[in-house]
């Protein structure tokens, strides 16, 4: 009998997939290996997610959700200074990363991206049967000038980038505009923790998008919900590429309640922010190679102690970072900024590792 699969595409039966970080379901372990957010979510968003155990709230989960968010849209162009039709939400950015890949790769096109950055862009462009090209950041973490891919039909540029938590000027972005003859998607999963973003982008009128997600800032990396901001006859357009009902009522409305608490979000980064400076400098202490770091992580590296042995060793200690490896360069580590505690704990175990 043949098996069903042998009907597959060969491109996805041969692909590898995007492999997320280790999510371990039981023990003591401290998780910094996928940057998610070490505080619980604005307190507004769980009083939104704690209304549907209410007859009105299982009345609102019998329906369909809006499929368009018309109250998130709002709730965010206020926040952020642009206007309900620039928004598109999606589950996740990852959703709208796809959503975008959707509507501007054709069959055989070119998807472009700097290196090393985030691995799904490459997942993305084999699932739309795409090429996926790369061009290496510069020594000190900048783009290129001139920029030799100009033709893709789409390039992602990850602002902060992962793994390195660096971040490129808005210049140096508008120079990249002027040289690409495609869409440049600015993905900005990490931009709440950083000193600005690419908004002003989109005001001017160039051809941006900029994505952002729920994961990381606002601490909702488990309820999946993400938005984009671009030209409004874009969105009209990448509507009619998502999927019908792409976010539920639940993550909606919770998106909407973090959003509108602007005061929660400072205060979060405030705390972020803070520790990611202590761990830097004590990373430095201990010997490691840290580069400056615009996200809610770090990117090290040790000079005498590889990174694998100090994955493997912290793992066994029960704690995950992420292992990284982006050839040529040799692997690194990517480490959460967590709580207090929990870098205490983290650097306690890497001053015996290295020490």
């Amino acid at each position: 009998m043949t098996s069903i699969c042998s009907y597959l595409r060969p491109d996805i039966a041969s692909m590898a997939g995007y492999t997320p970080g280790e999510q371990p379901k039981v023990g003591e372990i401290l998780k910094l290996n996928t940057n998610e957010n070490p505080y619980p979510p604005s307190p507004a968003a769980l009083e939104a997610i704690g209304s549907f155990a209410t007859p009105r709230g299982a009345e609102l989960l019998r329906r369909y959700p809006d499929p368009v968010g018309v109250d998130f849209c709002k709730a965010a162009a206020g926040a952020l200074g642009v206007r309900p039709e620039n928004i598109i939400i999606g589950n996740g950015s990852d959703d709208i990363l796809t959503i975008l890949t959707r509507a501007f790769v054709p069959q055989g096109g070119t998807i472009v991206s700097p290196t090393p950055s985030y691995l799904l862009y490459e997942t993305l462009a084999r699932l739309q049967g795409a090429r996926f090209v790369t061009v290496p950041f510069t020594d000190n973490w900048q783009l290129p000038d001139p920029w030799p891919q100009r033709g893709a039909s789409i390039t992602f540029l990850p602002n902060p980038n992962s793994p390195s938590g660096t971040v490129l000027s808005l210049d140096s972005i508008r120079r990249l505009t002027e040289q690409l003859n495609g869409p440049l998607i600015i993905d900005e999963a990490y931009a709440d923790f950083a000193d600005g973003n690419a908004l002003e982008l989109v005001r001017e009128g160039l051809p941006v998008v900029v994505t952002r997600t729920f994961s990381k800032g606002y601490g909702l990396a488990g309820l999946r919900f993400g938005f984009a901001v671009a030209d409004p006859t874009l969105i009209s357009h990448l509507v009619k590429v998502k999927d019908s009902y792409n976010c539920d009522t639940i993550s909606l409305a919770a998106a909407t309640a973090a959003i509108s608490d602007q005061h929660w979000l400072l205060e979060n980064r405030r705390l972020v922010l803070a520790t990611r400076a202590r761990l830097a400098n004590e990373l430095a202490n201990l010997g490691f190679e840290v580069t400056p770091s615009h996200a809610n992580f770090v990117w090290c590296r040790h000079p005498s102690h590889p990174a694998p042995p100090l994955y493997t060793a912290l793992k066994n200690e029960g704690i995950l970072v992420r292992l990284m490896h982006y050839p040529p360069h040799a692997p690194g580590l990517r480490i959460t900024v967590g709580t207090e505690a929990g870098t205490s704990r983290l650097l306690a175990a890497l001053a015996r590792l290295v020490g």
